[in-house]
């Protein structure tokens, strides 16, 4: 069972697109809390799981039928890296999260921040306050407002993760970063107006659901 998270404490933004320099980015799960910023990549796999911090690809294997899929650490990585520079906070501040959902068992070593339960204790296990009341609602307040005004749509950030792995698929990717933070101050004001701790309850797909059981 996982332990719930006191909501007056972590906010959480789900399924949030964050503009990139070279297109945008897809964050699973962002926890905004007093010690840090928790970025959460979820896997929903069952079978065997084979990795390393370092290998490109990892395997899953179910009844000896294997696949390959993206290193979710690097996955994460640039999640982070692309999260900074948006927020425009320190990097230490934030915390890499892989956990995995479905039945699976890890049949490499993994890092203490690679699991497939106890999320929840993992992240009250971060006890140093990191961030300010004010760093904290500036934080939110930038979150939210990506929630309210979107940089992409789902199909569009699909289109920009094809552009970013082909060859001839860097042109414009700047441009939507650029265009996204030309964005007019009247927009950010009316994000703050509307407040800065709003959950997003949008989509109702089978990893969020799991993942609410955080917070009770």
């Amino acid at each position: 069972m996982w332990l719930s998270l006191n909501q007056s404490i972590y906010k959480c933004f789900d399924d949030v697109i964050v503009p990139a320099r070279d297109g945008t980015t897809q964050i699973d799960h962002i926890i905004v809390s007093p010690y840090g910023i928790f970025v959460i990549e979820t896997k929903n796999m069952k079978g065997w799981i084979f990795g390393s911090e370092n290998s490109a690809k990892w395997t899953q294997s179910i009844y000896g039928k294997k696949t390959s899929f993206q290193n979710p650490i690097r996955q994460n990585y640039r999640h982070i890296k692309c999260l900074t520079e948006y927020l425009k906070i320190n990097e230490s501040v934030m915390h890499t999260v892989v956990f995995f959902i479905g039945e699976c068992k890890f049949k490499t070593p993994m890092p203490a921040y690679v699991m497939n339960r106890g999320l929840s204790s993992f992240i009250k296990m971060f006890q140093r306050v990191q961030l300010s009341e004010s760093e904290i609602n500036r934080a939110c307040g930038a979150l939210a407002h990506l929630k309210l005004n979107p940089v992409s749509s789902h199909s569009e950030h699909v289109q920009s993760l094809n552009d970013r792995h082909s060859a001839n698929g860097t042109g414009g990717s700047k441009s939507i970063f650029e265009r996204f933070f030309s964005s007019s101050s009247s927009s950010n004001a009316q994000t703050k107006r509307r407040g800065f701790f709003k959950i997003d309850s949008s989509h109702s797909n089978n990893k969020r659901s799991l993942f609410r059981d955080l917070f009770g």
